[in-house]
């Protein structure tokens, strides 16, 4: 039969080995919970950033561009990625950024912003191009045909045919007749889509003409050629009034259109022409991440020569002023890459890392705590036996036998072996080991000199016997 010892010993065994499971599991899953928080981590700051970029129509060279913009970056960007968004023209696409249905946008510099809307890129610059025509000399007649509109004052009560049908041509118009003296309800203004150049060409009442387009574009060059072959010679229209324009309206600036951009002989036009630009950005909502921005920026830069080898009109991609008092700022990303002075890594995220630090000391704070509640029993049963190891100090000093000696050393050889498990299972720290070590050898000290005294014992007697039988008697 079992003695009640032998059982006790038993329970503490299981339950020393249940508690050094759930230690074990409770390692198991706080390493499991950092290392799960550590790859999420790694995955949300290795993954690649994908914009949505509103652009329209389709078809058109902005949306050709962005589309050329996508594949390049999809091949070289690791850190952005572009989603185009097809729309029916610029204006849409700016209602899609005002709604938040994008990231990004292409829209001309002259349209209804959203108010949070900020200039990421210069997309293209468009001129604005407005010619007469001289009129056909007849074949009997060497003398050219002088045109009966020469400057733009001369525009009133006359129509104007527009290439595009965007409104904002239009209002464009209406600005430049203001601000060169004329009045707006005074000229009439026909719109021609891109694909109705002949007819624009050929309509017989329509005294001058107007596109808004880069310099290089094939759609202005096409016009002044059709309206050249059926009308005679352009007669190109300076806009005096354009730096008078630009400082009223920073979405203008003023240019000059170089001779002999349309055609080298003849020359069109013939000398440098003063005129006004508009233009179209890539922008973006001001609460868009300015280290997203920032990414962006730096790529599309990288592939614009690749994609203007695709496309050429890439080519007119430029950076933003961001020292000129625009309109519309200059979002803070694409400003930091400029001027070169963007916050690295650790100036955007230190205080997150700081952060980050304060919590896993909090953690391990609340690790250890608990940890220390869950071995509180083992705790106090090491207190028990330090106390015990301290009772038997006392016990041995008074013990009478060698018999009880041995019975306390192997009590104590029971406890150290059990304190041992205990430590090893981290229920007990090293200074709790240490205050144990020091009554242990207060206890070895106290057995190795009782059982001196004990052994010495015996002898005393017997050599007080003898010296009494050798002192010779009292008289």
């Amino acid at each position: 039969m079992s003695s009640p010892s032998d059982t006790d010993k038993t329970n503490d065994a299981a339950r020393r080995r249940r508690r050094r499971s759930n230690s074990l599991l409770l390692v198991l899953a706080v390493g499991f919970l950092v290392f799960g928080a550590a790859a999420g981590a790694l995955y949300y700051a290795l993954r690649p950033e994908v914009l949505r970029i509103a652009v329209g129509p389709p078809g058109s060279d902005d949306h050709k561009v962005v589309e050329a913009m996508a594949d390049a970056f999809a091949s070289e960007s690791r850190t952005v990625r572009l989603s185009p968004i097809k729309a029916d023209g610029a204006v849409e696409s700016l209602a899609l950024l005002r709604a938040g249905k994008a990231d990004l946008a292409v829209g001309r510099g002259d349209l209804d912003m959203p108010a949070d809307a900020q200039t990421v890129a210069t997309l293209r610059k468009n001129f604005v191009v407005l010619w007469a025509p001289s009129g056909l000399a007849g074949k009997a007649s060497k003398r050219k045909h002088a045109p009966k509109i020469k400057e733009i004052a001369d525009l009133a009560g006359h129509r104007v045919g527009v290439i595009g049908r965007t409104p904002a041509n239009a209002a464009f118009l209406r600005v430049i007749l203001s601000a060169s003296g004329v009045q707006a309800d005074k000229v009439a203004i026909m719109h021609f889509g891109t694909d109705h150049i002949e007819e624009l060409a050929r309509d017989p009442t329509l005294d001058a003409f107007m596109a808004v387009g880069p310099l290089d574009s094939k759609i202005t060059s096409d016009a002044i050629a059709a309206t050249t072959r059926v009308r005679g010679a352009p007669k190109f229209l300076a806009i005096e009034t354009s730096e008078a324009i630009a400082l009223k309206h920073p979405r203008y600036e003023s240019e000059e259109i170089p001779p002999g951009v349309f055609n080298a002989d003849p020359a069109w036009p013939d000398d440098k022409v003063e005129t006004v630009s508009v233009s179209h950005l890539i922008v973006a909502r001001k609460t868009l991440s300015e280290a997203t921005v920032a990414a962006f920026f730096r790529q599309l830069f990288a592939v614009r020569q690749a994609i203007a080898r695709q496309v050429p009109g890439a080519a007119h991609i430029t950076k933003p002023d961001t020292e000129k008092d625009a309109e519309l700022p200059v979002h803070r990303g694409a400003a930091a890459v400029i001027e070169g002075n963007e916050r690295s890594f650790l100036d955007r995220y230190g205080d997150y890392f700081w952060f980050a630090l304060l919590l896993l000391s909090a953690i391990g704070s609340a690790g250890a705590w608990l940890r220390r509640y869950l071995n509180r029993d083992e705790r106090e049963e090491n207190t028990s036996h330090r106390n015990r190891l301290l009772a038997m100090v006392s016990s041995a000093r008074t013990a009478e036998t060698n018999q009880e000696l041995l019975a306390l050393q192997r009590e104590a050889d029971a406890i150290i072996a059990e304190t041992l498990e205990s430590y090893d299972d981290a229920a007990i720290e090293e200074e709790e080991l240490a205050a144990f070590g020091l009554v242990l050898e207060l206890l070895n000290h106290a057995i190795v000199e009782r059982r001196a005294a004990l052994q010495r014992g015996p002898l005393e007697p017997v050599r007080g016997a003898a010296v009494g039988h050798s002192l010779p008697p009292r008289g």
